[in-house]
């Protein structure tokens, strides 16, 4: 069960290694170096890794690095990947905390303060995270007021995210105890996709997990360059890469104990269910337009967990299969799908899974 508590003031000012990778954003490194300096509560420095940018971004990183003492500069002469370059960084933090924020995104006022606050608090705690709040083109009023911490045992947690079957945490808003990290050993080269959610899973079997409630604790920049819309789009690729996390995190050592076959039915369960979800709403015309077909989601589906042949989700494939479906039916499962979505965000925005 989820444990509420009243956030407390921070007693003391403790280190906070903020790692800033940057691939050709070196017109957003100021902004967001200059949020993360100004950040209050908390002793900070930055380490920039630049991934061999072509834009002039090294150049950038150079000036600010020697502006002030507490940046510094990691500069790949070839470039490396998302994951190294994260992990260079990383692996260099000296902080009791460490953040990994990309160039692009930034920290809201005071969100650093906020989250090491309940990390000073709650010493079982591997890593706390927030509310981020999408922006595109101008930042917006940030909410700074604290209402609850939310603490889950890291068992829970992982349960939650089995059952829910996708990351629940955006990335900037994180921030962790520096052993966890080095104790999980970084991020993993071969989940290029969702090293992310692999991260979160592996941490949240270090320890507990905290999630700071009512602030905005950072934001994430929306445009055509981020990552996932380029690199690895796709939604195919995405419940592929998901199951290799579930896969792989559900074979450690943290995850060999009696919960481990109900986390595994529940991670393959969900994302067959979506599967085929996803499928339906692609064939009736109300999805993204790819290479995959509805037989291509169902096959991914049973691959994943056989028991979706039982379920109203697969005769809803059939009837697809079998013919052509009625209007009325296609837009009855597009409000139900519209309707599960908006229900799961609001939840996601309130209790954080």
């Amino acid at each position: 069960m989820v444990r509420r508590f009243r956030p407390r003031e921070i007693a003391s000012t403790p280190t906070v290694t903020v790692v800033i990778p940057c691939y050709n954003y070196g017109h957003y490194l100021p902004e967001v170096v200059s949020g993360v300096l100004e950040q209050p509560g908390v002793e900070v420095d930055v380490i920039i890794v630049d991934d061999a940018s072509p834009d002039g971004s090294g150049e950038v990183a150079r000036d600010l690095a020697a502006s002030d003492p507490r940046v510094r500069l990691i500069a790949h002469s070839t470039n490396k990947g998302h994951i190294a370059t994260y992990n260079d960084g990383l692996g260099q933090a000296t902080g009791k905390y460490v953040v990994l924020l990309s160039a692009d995104d930034l920290l809201t006022p005071g969100s650093l303060s906020r989250s090491v606050a309940l990390l000073e608090s709650r010493p079982d705690v591997s890593f706390v995270y927030g509310y981020t709040h999408d922006f595109e083109a101008e930042t917006p009023e940030p909410r700074q007021t604290t209402t609850s911490w939310s603490v889950w045992s890291g068992d829970e947690w992982i349960g939650r995210l089995c059952r829910r079957g996708h990351n629940v945490i955006t990335n900037p808003e994180v921030v962790m105890r520096t052993e966890v990290f080095a104790r999980i050993g970084g991020y993993d080269p071969s989940l290029p996709h969702a090293a992310d959610l692999y991260m979160w899973l592996a941490a949240a079997g270090c320890g507990n997990v905290g999630r700071v409630n009512g602030a905005d604790q950072a934001f994430y920049r929306v445009h055509g360059a981020n990552m996932h819309l380029t690199d690895y789009a796709g939604l195919m690729t995405d419940l592929r890469e998901r199951r290799a996390v579930y896969d792989r995190f559900l074979t450690t050592e943290v995850a060999r104990h009696s919960q481990r076959a109900r986390w595994r039915r529940s991670s393959s369960r969900t994302l067959a269910r979506e599967a085929v979800r996803l499928g339906c709403n692609s064939y009736d015309g109300h999805g993204p337009s790819e290479e995959y077909s509805l037989e291509d989601y169902a096959r991914f589906a049973v691959e994943t967990w056989s028991g979706i042949e039982r379920t109203m989700l697969w005769r809803a494939y059939l009837r697809r299969v079998n013919g052509p479906v009625p209007s009325w039916r296609r837009s009855s499962a597009l409000a139900v799908w519209r309707v599960r979505n908006a229900l799961r965000w609001r939840r996601w925005r309130r209790f954080g899974t």
